[in-house]
């Protein structure tokens, strides 16, 4: 009885064993590939720009340093620093006493001449004197008017004029200075424009040209732009930098610009609606460029593009995507073409709050 119920135990034992060997073998069925998130952005037409960064110094469109011609001495000082002054206006007189006197002995010697030759003017007609006479006479005039003009001359050059509308400086004299030719009195500066020079390496020469647009910006006035346009460009190259120096002209309301600035320049080289993506979006495999585009069955496609000019954050596409087809941005790697996938659209931000297109010099 005993090796009846063993024999029992050890069939229902191999019985077991041999169901949990055929549940091991059957083939397992095949798992659905789970939907993707990804993140998609349409292809929109924006302004685009293509453009050089460049560091410039302003400069002012009119400058000078006032000096006296002669050596004299300041008795009046018209100005204080800073003043903004007018074309014609007197800014020091320096001591003209003799040049005064100079000027009255050469007008008196003048009108002395001219009578004695209306005097002898009628005796020539009647050649009681001699035609010779009247001839010294008025040489004697043209050499007395030739006096007075020098000494004329002299007395203008004790009067120091602004030759042109602009800003005054610090003023560096006093009354009573001995001046020389070449004392520093002060500066006087024209900022109602402003020039600005910067340097832009010669491989973009050929899209310079007279005309085209910038944009300055300077620390002082971090939040402001100041627009001008190109108005020359040097005729040579430094052979030490490989740059050419592009002089631009902006206005300046209120003189808010001061010589001497260091200013961020942007030079538009070219403005114009282009097709962009996020560069996110851009798939490099060896020397071409790919995106994957969302169909209108959630499916994901790849496709081919073509670049132009790229920016931080920005791709210009040429060909290969058309306008408001859906290019994923985010989610790229967990995804490839034939793949069902779930749409969630990225935030718009605008394109020209970002950084600027083309080459920082």
């Amino acid at each position: 009885m005993k090796k009846i119920i063993i024999l029992l135990i050890v069939l229902s034992l191999s019985w077991l064993v041999y169901q949990q060997n055929s549940s091991d073998n059957k083939p397992s069925a095949p798992k659905s590939r789970p939907i993707a998130n990804v993140v998609v952005a349409k292809a929109a037409i924006e302004p685009v720009r293509d453009e050089v960064e460049a560091l410039g110094t302003s400069k002012a469109n009119e400058s000078i340093t006032v000096t006296p011609k002669v050596t004299e001495v300041a008795t009046q000082i018209n100005f204080s620093d800073g003043d903004l002054v007018e074309k014609g206006r007197l800014l020091v007189q320096l001591q003209d006493r003799e040049q005064v006197a100079r000027v009255k002995v050469a007008k008196v010697r003048v009108m002395d001449h001219m009578r004695e030759l209306e005097r002898i003017r009628s005796l020539v007609t009647s050649q009681t004197i001699a035609e010779l006479e009247r001839d010294r006479l008025q040489t004697l005039i043209d050499t007395a008017k030739a006096e007075l003009e020098q000494s004329q001359a002299a007395l203008s050059d004790r009067k120091i004029i602004a030759p042109f509308n602009g800003r005054l400086g610090l003023r560096q004299i006093s009354v009573g200075s001995l001046l020389t030719p070449g004392t520093v009195i002060t500066t006087l500066d024209d900022i109602s424009v402003i020039k600005l020079d910067f340097s832009v390496p010669e491989r973009f020469l050929q899209s310079l040209a007279i005309g085209k647009s910038v944009e300055a910006s300077a620390v002082a006035f971090p939040d402001e732009m100041f627009i001008g346009k190109v108005t020359s460009i040097d005729s040579r190259i430094n052979p030490t930098t490989r740059a050419v120096i592009v002089r631009a002209e902006m206005a300046n309301p209120n003189n808010r610009l001061l010589p001497g600035m260091l200013m961020k320049v942007t030079l538009i080289k070219e403005s114009r609606e282009a097709l962009i993506l996020p560069e996110s979006a851009i798939i490099p495999i060896q020397d071409r460029h790919y995106v994957y585009l969302v169909n209108d069955e959630q499916v994901i496609e790849r496709r081919e593009v073509e670049l132009g000019l790229r920016k931080r954050g920005w791709v210009e596409v040429l060909d290969g995507v058309e306008l408001d087809e859906q290019v994923v941005i985010r989610g790229i790697l967990k995804v490839r073409p034939g793949d069902k996938v779930k749409v969630q659209f990225s935030e718009r931000f605008s394109f020209l709050k970002e950084a600027k297109v083309g080459p920082t010099v």
